[in-house]
């Protein structure tokens, strides 16, 4: 069961449910799950805030997922998760329906060409604002750019599974995925990219504000080469 942080109800709040992960891959804490937690402590203005922390491994992940909406009847959901190697906060397009692992996930499983959702379709593109959100972030000085990748491991799995929640079962509702890099205490003995956890909770409260005041995205050209 995802780990729930309640925020002060706010009657004219808009809802939103935050979700980041536990540690995977051997490492000690989830950059993810850390940011997620700043912001359900400290929500944007006029926001409700529900986190629910999201186990590493297949299937199981998306149940959680259909908890903590269920619980909380959001108006928005934002999937955080990580995505070491990465600069910059990352605000995804597009999900793929395909697990393919490179690496187990925290119960040992390790699916190959499998589908997230049997017979969904071949992708869903996030029902958020993705430029504008990206657009918040730069604006607070911070990182970012439109990723046209989730991977195929679980965050990828979460995310194609938020999406197929909104197109089968609860239309009005927005949703998409974030990914974050490392955190400065994962990346002391190695050379890789990290940014600081209150940085990434700052970032996230700016797309969280883009997603919410948002309706009809910018058309500027944030596509890639390869």
């Amino acid at each position: 069961m995802p780990a729930a942080i309640p925020v002060r109800p706010e009657t004219s709040a808009t809802r939103v449910l935050l979700t980041g992960f536990e540690p995977f891959g051997g490492e000690a804490v989830n950059p993810s799950w850390q940011a997620v937690s700043l912001v359900a402590a400290g929500p944007p203005p006029g926001v409700q805030v529900t986190a629910a922390r999201l186990s590493c491994v297949f299937g199981t992940a998306l149940d959680e997922l259909a908890v903590a909406v269920e619980q909380a009847d959001p108006d928005l959901v934002l999937c955080v998760g990580q995505a070491g190697g990465r600069t910059g906060i990352s605000v995804e397009r597009v999900a793929i329906n395909v697990d393919d692992a490179r690496i187990p996930d925290n119960a040992g499983r390790q699916p190959v060409d499998e589908p997230v959702v049997a017979d969904g379709p071949a992708a869903y593109f996030a029902a958020l604002p993705v430029k504008a959100c990206v657009a918040a972030v730069r604006a607070a000085g911070i990182p970012a750019s439109v990723s046209q990748t989730a991977g195929t491991f679980v965050c990828n799995h979460v995310f194609y599974g938020l999406a197929h929640l909104i197109a089968t079962r609860r239309p009005a509702l927005r949703g998409g995925f974030v990914h974050v890099p490392y955190a400065p205490e994962q990346v002391v003995d190695r050379a890789e990219p990290s940014l600081p956890i209150d940085t990434v909770a700052q970032a996230l409260r700016a797309v969280i504000t883009a997603a919410v005041t948002t309706r009809e995205d910018l058309r500027v050209a944030e596509g890639a080469t390869h």
